[in-house]
């Protein structure tokens, strides 16, 4: 077991395999480190590997919105405070990923796809060890943040794709219609 495990992703909106993907990060380390990625616009970066990942509307929450989320979601299943911090993590900046993380820690990964396999590239140059978890095609990844927030901005059910503890605070913050109004000003 590693002492310090690493997990990131942009958690928007967080879902059911973040869940899975955060769990089984977990079981491989004492303590798990969760990095934010995109934790604010001067943060986020227009990339060819994933070319939504940046936008407005592929962003609704804030930063403290998914900070307050994964604390909520780990409480629910029952993993301590003691077992875990949550970082921000400017993924689109290799040359700061030290000034988050120790270097002594292992970067748990899944890849779905090039911009998968291009945060593996950039983590092994900046000198980190890294663990895929698992690999898988595209069509192979299940639940999606992008199928999560067309639902919830479309009406449509969305409440089984994501923790107890997720409906509850999306619900709470009315992310709903931010996110109608993000759609709306897309199409516009």
């Amino acid at each position: 077991m590693d002492k310090l495990g690493v997990v990131v992703g942009r958690f928007q909106i967080f879902h059911n395999d973040h869940l899975k993907y955060l769990l089984a990060g977990r079981s491989l380390c004492e303590h798990l480190i969760i990095g934010i990625t995109n934790p604010d616009p001067t943060h986020s970066k227009n990339d060819s590997c994933d070319p939504h990942r940046h936008l407005g509307s592929s962003n609704p929450l804030t930063y403290f919105e998914r900070y307050t989320i994964l604390k909520a979601v780990l409480n629910e299943y029952s993993v301590s405070h003691h077992n875990f911090s949550i970082v921000p993590f400017p993924v689109n900046f290799p040359e700061l990923f030290h000034h988050y993380v120790p270097s002594e820690a292992v970067f748990y990964l899944t890849i779905y796809d090039s911009w998968g396999r291009k945060k593996l590239e950039l983590l092994k140059t900046c000198g980190f060890r890294t663990y895929v978890m698992w690999e898988k095609t595209a069509n192979k990844k299940g639940v999606t943040g992008s199928e999560v927030r067309r639902r919830i901005a479309s009406g449509e059910p969305w409440e089984h794709l994501v923790p107890h503890s997720v409906v509850e605070l999306i619900k709470k913050w009315d992310v709903g219609s931010r996110l109608r109004d993000k759609s709306t000003a897309t199409s516009s």
